[in-house]
């Protein structure tokens, strides 16, 4: 593998992944601007109300006065309704993700949870609902000219400006929930992700050579569960300060458990524990921040899903291998399995192993060609879709791609007793059946 392409990774990826993975981020910073906001629409208010005293505009003040009582009704209204309105809307979503989850699979929930537009909304929602209770601290019972000294004018403007935004932000969070309720925005959305994880993949040298004796090993100390990412820069820094190489001993993917070893150092000591300290993430579940071969297995997983006799959608399975080819066409000629990661110097500090080209392929394919016996659609569309990779990819990474085409023919010559079927099911077809 050449060293072109090679992207330094950025310190804050991690962190910034794992905050989209939050419901509760975006609401808090969302509090923190309406309180700013509120506390400078405040200040100018009371500008106004000190120019027109000022002035001694008694008359227009007065006016003012009048109109921001009038608009009173409006924001209380809006403060002891939006908290209503709040609750119906995220119910018919929570309904909404139910539905998805057991229709396609349970990994399209976090589709849902890191979707821009539904954190939008519920962070303008609850805004406007802040801001309509701070507005309304703001009114005075004093309605002399003279005396008072703030009308809130500017506050109950705003007030009116955050309901519409949130009247239009319903508008298209209803929209776009529908849309993943489909299946095909889902797997053109998991394809899409597919793509952003292999554009950010570092693409680097292979192979172990040049990496020295392993001189030791550090162990997991943290909670069982799946390794979510690896923050590369903080690893990579702390490497070079010891002068060692890193090898990643686990997969991003695998799960691990406390006291097995994750990292392997050649060349030196062990790096200390405080320059290591948050550099690998564990979760309960897999993202798709770094993991490349995420992206196949929930297409797998709903084509599966709809391969069984208790759901029978073929359709459903063919949209997936759509996807699933598309992501393989783009990675038959990259570089894949080992990444080394270089320091500013070009010297590698971090081997990492990755899913190599046979890898990818068993997952995008092995497990449906499993389940599609009974289905000439499938069978047809995976034959098609075969055929176009063989002619797209080199030489050496042909040979899973024939592998299973020849198993695919023998699972439906075995399965598929008359002669006729058997030839229908084994016709190439990029629709399956048109």
């Amino acid at each position: 593998m050449s060293d072109r392409g090679y992207r330094r990774p950025r310190p804050l990826s991690p962190l910034r992944e794992h905050l989209r993975d939050t419901f509760w981020f975006a609401p808090t910073m969302g509090f923190v601007c309406v309180f700013v906001l509120w506390l400078g629409a405040s200040a100018v208010d009371e500008e106004i109300v000190a120019v027109l005293q000022r002035e001694e505009a008694y008359d227009e003040l007065g006016g003012l006065i009048s109109f921001v009582q009038d608009a009173k009704t409006i924001v209380t209204t809006i403060s002891s309704a939006m908290m209503t309105f709040i609750g119906v809307v995220f119910s018919i979503s929570l309904v909404a993700v139910q539905m998805a989850s057991g229709q396609l699979t349970p990994r399209v929930v976090r589709i849902f949870v890191r979707s821009r537009i539904s954190k939008l909304t519920l962070t303008v929602f609850l805004a406007t609902f802040l801001f309509s209770l701070l507005v309304l601290t703001s009114y005075e019972s004093e309605a002399d000219p003279r005396r008072v000294v703030s009308v809130p004018l500017l506050q109950s403007m705003l007030t009116l400006v955050l309901v519409g935004l949130s009247l239009l932000l319903f508008v298209v969070y209803v929209s776009a929930t529908l849309r993943l309720l489909q299946v095909g925005p889902v797997v053109d959305r998991i394809a899409r992700d597919s793509f952003r994880v292999l554009g950010r993949m570092p693409r680097g040298p292979g192979g172990p050579e040049g990496l020295g004796p392993e001189t030791g090993r550090v162990v997991h100390e943290g909670r069982a569960g799946v390794l979510r990412d690896v923050n590369t820069a903080r690893l990579v820094r702390a490497a070079r300060r010891q002068d060692v190489v890193l090898r990643l001993i686990p997969r991003i993917g695998d799960f691990v458990v406390p006291g097995t070893p994750v990292l392997a150092v050649h060349g030196g000591a062990v790096p200390p524990r405080s320059r290591l300290r948050y550099s690998v993430s564990v979760g309960v579940e897999r993202t798709l921040h770094q993991d490349l071969a995420f992206g196949l297995r929930q297409l797998s997983d709903i084509a599966l899903r709809a391969l069984s006799t208790s759901v029978n959608d073929p359709t459903t399975a063919v949209q997936c291998l759509d996807r699933s080819i598309q992501f393989l066409a783009a990675l038959v000629h990259l570089p894949l399995g080992t990444v080394h990661h270089r320091d500013r110097s070009g010297r590698v500090r971090l081997v990492q192993e990755g899913p190599g080209w046979e890898d990818l392929v068993d997952l995008a394919f092995e497990e449906i060609r499993w389940c599609v016996a009974g289905s000439p659609q499938v069978s047809r569309r995976l034959l098609a879709g075969l055929d176009d990779l063989l002619l797209l990819a080199p030489e050496e990474r042909k040979q899973p791609l024939v592998r299973h085409r020849a198993l695919l023919v023998q699972t439906v010559e075995r399965a598929v007793p008359v002669a006729a079927d058997r030839e229908f099911a084994l016709l190439p077809d990029r629709q399956g059946i048109g």
